[in-house]
């Protein structure tokens, strides 16, 4: 009906990704479980940029995807930082140190020139053609393979060095990559915008012209750039732990708030529950066992001489906390060794949603030994 009306743009692709999942679950706004933009922004001020290459580089393209907090840290850290703008910073500082800031002449090109000249010269056709066919996630591979292509002439050419000797090479080699600069401002613009943004400051290009892309004459000689700037820091490992920490607590909240309790056991009677002998005990002391991460000893005040119980709750508590609580045990199990010691009976505990044992204890102060029933 719309092209039969004849007066609409009717769509000639309508792209579609697959799943993008947060740390291997399915992002979830009803559960919480999602990177919310507003707490993004305020734990991340100023690095909007970094989760547009992190979603970008890790677009569910064809099959289902996983973000995750190490790989945005990651990306950010060795690619963002040690990739783009590394080269961007040696690229402005080192025309600062030798030229004043002043874009250099370029002079006799060698092999090794126009080879990398010609490597980033069809950079604008396959970030054209990747983006009209909505490929983002190869078209922000192909920007950053710019950036690669920059530090690796730099590392080969090593113009610090030859800054003793031949300073018409140096100016060469600088004009060459403040060049590949520029395109860098270009072709990250769809990306990075506020990066690409910041980039053209620095090296006072005044708009970025996507059909200059590819060119080496964007920038002209005796023009100026600004000091150098970082566009991208390092994120450390605590303010990963930060929003890691945050998925963990939700996690366990979720899983709290979907608790449903477990089938009630087969039917038992009177007779076989008094069987149990359950009684009151405080805990005069309590230690690690060697060698066991799960294992307590318990020496129990039982009102009886006392008597020592092994339990499997290292996890959940500290041996001090337990010190002079009291504590429901079944006093009539028949003694078993644990790690070499006999364990005179077992200390019951409630196991929680979440997997978590809560030692159970009377909600009164008892006299050591009475029963419960």
């Amino acid at each position: 009906m719309m092209h039969a009306h004849g007066q609409y743009i009717m769509p000639d692709n309508v792209p579609a990704n697959e799943f993008l999942n947060l740390e291997g679950d399915k992002i979830s706004t009803s559960r919480n479980w999602a990177v919310w933009l507003h707490e993004y922004l305020d734990d991340f001020p100023g690095k909007q940029d970094v989760l547009r290459y992190v979603l970008t580089a890790n677009a569910p393209e064809t099959k289902d995807n996983d973000f995750t907090w190490k790989d945005f840290q990651d990306r950010n850290n060795n690619e963002l930082v040690a990739i783009l703008g590394n080269f961007v910073n040696r690229a402005i500082v080192l025309t600062n140190k030798y030229f004043d800031g002043v874009i250099p002449e370029v002079h006799e090109l060698t092999d090794y020139d126009r080879q990398t000249i010609e490597e980033f010269k069809g950079v604008k056709d396959k970030l054209s053609n990747a983006l009209e066919t909505f490929h983002f996630r190869a078209a922000l591979a192909e920007a950053m393979m710019l950036a690669r292509i920059g530090n690796k002439y730099l590392a080969d050419t090593e113009p610090w060095k030859l800054a003793k000797t031949d300073m018409a090479r140096v100016e060469t080699i600088m004009n060459i990559a403040l060049q590949i600069t520029a395109n860098l401002a270009i072709a990250f613009e769809p990306f990075l915008p506020f990066s690409a943004e910041k980039l053209r400051k620095m090296i006072n290009l005044e708009k970025a012209d996507w059909n200059k892309l590819g060119s080496i004459d964007i920038l002209k000689a005796g023009d100026h750039v600004e000091k150098a700037e970082l566009l991208f820091e390092k994120i450390e490992d605590e303010t990963i732990k930060v929003q890691t920490d945050r998925l963990e607590r939700i996690k366990q909240e979720n899983i709290l708030n979907s608790f449903t309790p477990k089938e009630v056991a087969p039917t038992v009677s009177f007779d076989d529950f008094q069987k149990l002998d359950i009684r009151v005990g405080k805990v005069l002391e309590c230690e690690k066992v060697k060698k066991a991460d799960k294992l307590l000893k318990f020496t129990i005040d039982d009102g009886m001489g006392g008597r020592t119980i092994v339990s499997g709750i290292a996890k959940f508590y500290q041996p001090e906390d337990l010190v002079g609580k009291e504590v429901c045990f079944i006093a009539n199990f028949a003694p078993r060794t644990l790690k070499g010691i006999e364990s005179q009976g077992m200390i019951l505990s409630a196991e929680d949603a979440d997997g978590r044992l809560v030692v159970i204890g009377p909600q009164g102060e008892v006299r050591p030994g009475v029963q419960v029933g």
